[in-house]
């Protein structure tokens, strides 16, 4: 038994952590995890008391920042009233964030069901659309991530899922990104959007369009590489939803809660989904929870018959209670005005220090959800690894990562790609703090650039 006074060395939570307990997307061996002991805003300490700053929110998530007692005390208040009721019960908490999620969702998505994380949102998002309308298919994006489970994992593209593809989920269907067509690099934009929208047409058509259920789009793209939709793509995927009566369901696990400088992402698009899958911000990641939004036309149907779908922490008022403190902090601290501000800061100086490095590439950015590109040639463009790159083709982004990390910054390098996604309380000067880190470990892709 360990007590107060038997603290640990690093060392043994490393070893013991990784001798007792498994760690998700990676081969164990080769992990040396950092030791988190405290957090505070946008900095992590470890267990030797180096500080850390935080330029992804944790896994894009912590919005709020680290350590706000504003939502420890929400969830102290909670615990000492009643810390559970099954699903067939409610409570005060349960009824005040119903609402609340009813008043920023636009439209008529006024129906909160509450799931654990954004995987049993994505997941509980599928059979509902399939419950529904009675058709089986669901289409996503190849260059998209719904989340860990069988659900989320087929719908979505990621290259993580393919060592699972013998246990994947039938009936999921992938598009490509809109404008990745051989010949289309000379068209002007109104036709490389109407030809993309065509080729999702011509899907639906291929498919059977009395055979799909719904299309599920992230409502800003994320762990891809923040790749952008064209100026009126989501708009006409919509339209083309709507023509066929398929259900549009929205993935904002990562780019909602203020995220993207709206309470979500979609909204950057002027549409309004079917439903909305949330988790990540929705609690500032302080505790586990999840919440897939539904539209009146939908809930409806099962004002009368039973809705068939479940899961024993629906409604967790702990959980909940966080949730009410996080969405206050958002309106009475700003952070959605704050994000959009300082969205713009960064895009300013990701600029200033294109002047210094001639690897730095495109940067993506909706708000604080953006992404780096790392260049290894100049005159084409090429990443220093390309998607799903392994093995050798990842030495460098390795080596940059290592030196962030050598540097105190904790980010996502992945394939070609620097994330940096703050949390939304981030301050100029803070900015400048990570970006000044960033820019010494570029420096070694400069050393590599092939111009």
């Amino acid at each position: 038994m360990i007590t107060k006074e038997q603290t640990m060395t690093t060392e043994e939570i490393v070893n013991d952590s990784k001798e007792f307990s498994l760690f998700s997307w990676s081969a164990q061996s080769a992990l040396n995890p950092l030791v988190i002991e405290s957090a505070k805003g946008v900095y992590l300490y470890d267990n030797d008391g180096n500080r850390i700053i935080d330029f992804s929110s944790g896994l894009m998530s912590v919005n709020v920042g680290h350590g706000d007692q504003r939502v420890t005390d929400a969830v102290v208040e909670q615990m000492q009233k009643v810390s559970f009721v099954t699903p067939s019960c409610t409570t005060e908490v349960r009824a005040k964030l119903s609402k609340k999620l009813a008043e920023i969702c636009p439209g008529n998505l006024n129906k909160a069901f509450y799931t654990l994380c954004g995987t049993s949102s994505m997941d509980n998002a599928i059979k509902l659309a399939r419950l529904y309308t009675g058709r089986h298919k669901i289409i996503g994006r190849y260059r998209a991530f719904h989340g860990g489970s069988i659900g989320g994992m087929s719908v979505g593209g990621d290259p993580r899922k393919l060592a699972n593809d013998a246990q994947q989920m039938p009936n999921a269907i992938h598009i490509d990104d809109p404008y990745n067509f051989f010949g289309m690099q000379n068209l002007d934009e109104a036709t490389k959007l109407s030809l993309s929208l065509e080729y999702v047409e011509r899907v639906i058509h291929f498919e059977g369009k009395t055979n799909i259920a719904a299309f599920i789009f992230e409502g800003e793209s994320g762990t891809s590489g923040c790749l952008h939709y064209p100026k009126g793509y989501l708009k006409g995927v919509k339209a083309l939803c709507e023509k066929y009566g398929i259900l549009f369901i929205a993935d904002e696990v990562m780019s909602g809660f203020g995220r993207t400088g709206n309470w979500f992402g979609f909204e950057n698009h002027g549409i309004v989904p079917d439903m909305v899958c949330m988790a990540k911000g929705l609690t500032s990641s302080y505790i586990p929870l999840g919440c897939l939004m539904v539209s009146d036309t939908i809930a409806a149907k099962y004002d009368n018959i039973p809705m068939m779908i479940g899961l024993t922490y629906n409604g967790h008022p702990v959980a909940i209670a966080a949730a009410l403190a996080v969405i206050n902090i958002y309106e009475t601290d700003n952070l959605i005005e704050n994000t959009r501000k300082m969205g713009a800061y960064l895009e300013s100086k990701v600029k200033e220090m294109r002047n210094h490095h001639p690897s730095l590439g495109e940067y993506r950015n909706t708000g604080l959800l953006g992404c780096i590109d790392i260049l290894k040639n100049k005159s084409t463009g090429e990443l220093i690894a390309s998607y799903n790159a392994s093995g050798d083709e990842l030495k460098i982004s390795n080596a940059i990562a290592a030196k962030l990390r050598a540097l105190g910054l904790y980010t996502f390098v992945r394939w070609g790609y620097i994330f940096i996604a703050p949390p939304l309380c981030i301050k100029e000067s803070q900015i400048d703090e990570g970006l000044a880190i960033i820019s010494e470990a570029l420096k070694i892709a400069d050393e590599a650039l092939i111009s």
